[in-house]
């Protein structure tokens, strides 16, 4: 089996929970059977949006390249980095770390373009919308994506941002209005693209038609680690009903 290398911290509570998915991905009967990682959570590595958008210039790249070369120092073979935004640096950090760096954006494509999705809702930072990285990929792959306008973007960022990164209950009612605003633009399936926004797609609330992005991430983990992947986790494009929402709240964060 291949181990697997984790540039973490960005944020914590997005890292520990691509810990729990890779764990719960793996097909395994004993402890042997499943995927070494080695994990670096530095949460101390600079904003990435607060540097792509120009409101800090204190860059992130030589704290995740020093991450990643210490990974391939540790025996990592392939490296995942639970942060979208952070893929904004992949050509850079791809230049300057010996270990391939699994691109979530655009195994994120591939997923959608597997099953047939054409058009794409995509929630995320400022920074991965300003950056283009979501869309630029999608149409690679013939798909569309369809942006929130500036109030519903701004709720995406209340909700990674002033919920889910400071601790506090998540505010389901601007996601809703996200959600429908892109459904009526269009999409067929609306992609978490924020590893932050995963933590409310793990509380069941969200219904059909979205895909977690770190979802995807933790899935080719465990292939490239050449661990068994269960069989539930093929497709990762939501078809359940939804949980009526709770609290996510507390110290989590």
């Amino acid at each position: 089996m291949k181990r697997l290398g984790v540039i973490g911290g960005l944020g914590p509570l997005a890292t520990a929970y691509f810990f729990e998915l890779v764990v719960r991905m793996t097909q395994a009967v004993s402890d042997q059977e499943h995927v070494e990682m080695i994990i670096l959570n530095y949460p101390s590595v600079p904003d990435r949006t607060s540097y792509i958008v120009g409101n800090t210039k204190e860059s992130p790249l030589p704290a995740m390249i020093a991450m990643g070369q210490q990974l391939a120092k540790l025996g990592a073979e392939h490296i995942a980095i639970p942060c979208i935004t952070a893929h904004y640096f992949h050509k850079e950090l791809a230049g300057a770390i010996q270990v391939p760096i699994i691109h979530i954006v655009e195994e994120t494509a591939k997923h959608l373009s597997y099953y047939g999705i054409r058009k794409a809702g995509i929630m995320a930072t400022d920074g991965t919308v300003n950056a283009g990285l979501f869309q630029r990929e999608l149409l690679k792959w013939g798909i569309e994506g369809i942006l929130p306008d500036k109030e519903h973007q701004s709720y995406v960022m209340d909700l990674i941002y002033q919920d889910v990164k400071a601790g506090r209950p998540v505010e389901m009612d601007k996601f809703d209005r996200v959600s429908r605003y892109l459904k009526e633009g269009g999409a067929e399936c609306i992609i978490l693209g924020c590893t932050e926004l995963s933590l409310i797609k793990r509380e069941g609330y969200l219904g059909a038609g979205y895909l977690d992005a770190m979802e995807v991430l933790a899935r080719k983990s465990v292939l490239l680690s050449e661990a068994c992947l269960k069989g539930e986790y093929q497709c990762l494009i939501t078809k359940q009903e939804r949980k009526q929402a709770r609290e996510i709240g507390g110290n989590a964060g």
